[in-house]
């Protein structure tokens, strides 16, 4: 599998386009390419194309645009990731498995339990820092489309203003009668919601049900919170995505 990167602007063929700083460091030093190389180019807007390295210095390249080709890798079934947002690499892990699992849009809510906390600064921070890593994960997996990583907010605030059209609404719960494999079918879209280290409070799934959201169980045992993203959207996407 040749070598991919996400760039920014508008990809057309025969196009020259300027790659610097890091992500010029990166195909040089790290994946040690040569003027003359092939890699493949996306901006999550359409296919991706072929792209040759024309010219390359420490902190730049130039890449000729080529032709596009489509791949299919984007699921039919749009998830929607409501994740409580817990510490450091624990939630870089979810981002990313969550990207490579297909997710169309990543929320990161802030919860009772939840033992990070963000001020309006720190928040955009994170949301930088989580969208880099989503872009990464494209490049690794084949995705064309990045998905849309949003700044965190409380949960409560989201209930106020999350989308109306979806087909089903489920947050994971110990203990919950109802098992996610037996929900009734989504047809296109579903919105998953996922506690922090320390769970979900009582009065967040009574919010979460007033909301509209079934109560589901994973099984008998308790995941850590970043197996449980794992193996929810696996569960999805095996029984009604693109890996059934």
């Amino acid at each position: 599998m040749k070598t991919r990167l996400f760039v920014s602007g508008q990809l057309i063929n025969d196009a020259e386009l300027l790659v610097e700083g890091d992500r010029a460091r990166y195909l040089g030093r790290v994946l040690r390419l040569r003027v003359g190389d092939e890699i493949r180019v996306f901006n999550g807007e359409g296919p991706e194309r072929s792209a040759n390295i024309e010219t390359m210095t420490k902190t730049t390249a130039t890449l000729r645009v080529g032709n596009a080709t489509e791949a299919a890798t984007e699921s039919p079934l749009k998830i929607h990731l409501v994740q409580g947002v817990s510490r450091g690499e624990r939630m870089d892990y979810v981002v990313q498995k969550a990207t490579e699992l297909g997710v169309k849009r990543i929320t990161p809510v802030l919860t009772e339990y939840g033992v990070v906390k963000l001020d309006e600064k720190r928040a955009a921070r994170r949301r930088d820092h989580w969208e880099h890593i989503a872009v990464s994960a494209c490049e690794q997996s084949g995705r064309t489309r990045v998905p849309l990583v949003d700044t965190p907010l409380p949960l409560r605030n989201w209930f106020g203003q999350k989308p109306a059209e979806v087909d089903a609404e489920v947050i994971l719960k110990p203990g919950a009668t109802i098992a996610l494999a037996g929900i009734t079918a989504p047809t296109t879209k579903i919105c998953l919601l996922i506690g922090p280290e320390g769970g979900f409070s009582e009065s967040e799934y009574e919010d979460a049900e007033l909301a509209g959201f079934t109560a589901v169980s994973l099984g008998p045992r308790v995941l850590r919170t970043e197996t449980a993203a794992a193996a929810a959207l696996s569960v999805l996407q095996s029984r009604w995505g693109d890996l059934a």
